[in-house]
């Protein structure tokens, strides 16, 4: 089904290409902002995306990193930009959630941007210390359970799917385990690999370098069958945990008012530069499987999303902070 849909896109990406070229928008430099620091997954999907429009459109394409407060600080900088669509936000399903992980959350995600597209989703990988005894999912679970007090997980972000998955985990594991907030990525894999905390999920796009270096232990990914990017790398399904699938994904927001025909037109366009990315590999390589559906059903799902992360909020006793 998503080759189909896929190669739907590029037909229709071909015959879209002077329509797009026609309608003059953009008609000056395009700014996608990145909510995170620079070099982490949700970075470098932006930066290939950013290359692809820029190729397509035949304008400049900037991704600019506005990281901090959980990705919302990049956020703000979109939101209260002008609604022309030359200011895009480029983030991960970490954006949703503000209202459900922030105290005083600075925006409502869900009525204060204009949904573009989905462009893309992506399994996690747990990883332990390199020097840590434990080989599987179950040993690890089993020893965080009979230990509780000697497991940290890390968090990347409050709300960022690396959070639900690890609350997940828990639950799936039935264990307990400590989760200790960062700012970033980079900070929590640093820490895991130096041994102060026990436990990172994050994408697989961001963890797979340290991985393959040994730096970090791989121990399962979320997806329902192996990633392409770690094939020697079991699944949790594979160890025994059937509930435990959970994918990141990624989108394009826009500032709340942007008018229909400018988000129309860059729906079009990213599907268009995702196809491409599809067709040459260049997501794959990152562990990204592309996306590719409507306005209408990128805010869809986020309501979907939304609901099923907030009810996983909820069961933990997670508070806003």
């Amino acid at each position: 089904m998503m080759k189909q849909l896929i190669a739907c896109a590029v037909l229709g990406a071909c015959s879209l290409s002077p329509a797009l070229a026609q309608g003059k928008f953009p008609d000056g430099i395009v700014k996608l902002v990145v909510p995170f620091a620079a070099g982490g997954g949700v970075d470098q999907a932006a930066r290939l995306l950013g290359r692809q429009l820029q190729t397509d459109l035949g304008v400049s394409v900037i991704v600019e990193n506005k990281g901090g407060a959980s990705g919302t600080i990049g956020g703000k900088a979109v939101q209260t930009s002008p609604a022309d669509g030359q200011t895009l936000l480029f983030s991960a399903a970490t954006h949703v959630l503000a209202q459900q992980v922030l105290a005083n959350p600075p925006y409502d995600p869900q009525t204060d941007f204009e949904p573009i597209a989905r462009v893309g989703e992506a399994p996690l990988l747990l990883v332990i210390p390199p020097n840590a005894p434990q080989k599987t999912l179950k040993e690890v679970l089993d020893a965080a359970r009979q230990s509780p007090e000697k497991w940290t997980a890390a968090l990347p972000a409050l709300g960022a799917p690396s959070h639900l998955a690890t609350l997940l985990l828990a639950k799936q594991g039935n264990v307990k385990i400590t989760m200790t907030p960062y700012r970033g990525t980079a900070p929590a894999l640093a820490d895991v690999a130096g041994g102060h905390v026990q436990v990172l999920m994050d994408s697989i796009i961001s963890l797979q370098g340290m991985a393959r270096s040994g730096k970090v232990k791989p121990i399962a990914t979320t997806s329902a069958q192996r990633s392409g990017v770690a094939p020697d790398v079991p699944t949790a399904v594979e160890s025994g945990y059937p509930g435990m699938v959970y994918n990141s994904w990624y989108g394009v927001w826009a500032p709340k008012g942007t008018p229909k025909d400018r988000v129309q037109f860059l729906n079009k366009a990213v599907n268009k530069a995702v196809a491409e990315l599809a067709k040459t590999g260049a997501f794959t390589t990152l562990g990204i499987l592309p996306v590719i559906e409507s306005s209408e059903q990128f805010r869809k799902y986020i309501a979907a999303d939304v609901s099923r992360s907030a009810e996983l909020l909820k069961e933990s006793g997670f508070k806003p902070e």
